[in-house]
């Protein structure tokens, strides 16, 4: 049963890691079709990036902790990713130059959300999985 709630934890983190990088999106659409300001938009997208990699860290930590190697090693590159980000100090959006980096930003974003996506599948994979396991016994 413990397998059961590990894997409905990492489940909701992940939904939730989807929907704070949808946030961010969302906020640089809205840029770029002129619906914000670029304050408004820079304030809200760095409003949530802390969390987002705070989060991420946990949930790598937790894969590690319960021993699931293979969801750790999927998850280790995003979690690498996004320190290198932190320790170069790339991971906020500079509201002066949010209109010169709002196409690599966007595309930045799309590639979170598609690997996240493949987390998220795999997560919800194995919560089926060990639902079917707890039910055969």
């Amino acid at each position: 049963m413990g397998g059961l709630w590990f894997w409905l934890l990492s489940f909701i983190v992940l939904v939730g890691l989807l929907c704070t990088i949808g946030f961010q999106l969302m906020s640089l659409v809205d840029l770029e079709f002129d619906y914000i300001n670029p304050y408004d938009s820079a304030s809200r997208i760095n409003m949530v990036v802390v969390p987002e990699f705070v989060a991420q860290g946990v949930l790598c930590f937790f894969y590690l902790v319960t021993g699931n190697w293979i969801m750790f090693l999927f998850s280790l590159p995003y979690m690498c990713y996004n320190v290198r980000l932190y320790m170069q100090r790339k991971h906020l959006v500079d509201v002066t130059e949010i209109y010169n980096q709002l196409r690599w930003e966007k595309r930045q974003r799309f590639f979170k959300i598609a690997y996240l996506l493949f987390l998220f599948f795999l997560s919800l994979f194995w919560l089926l999985w060990s639902v079917s396991d707890d039910y055969d016994e």
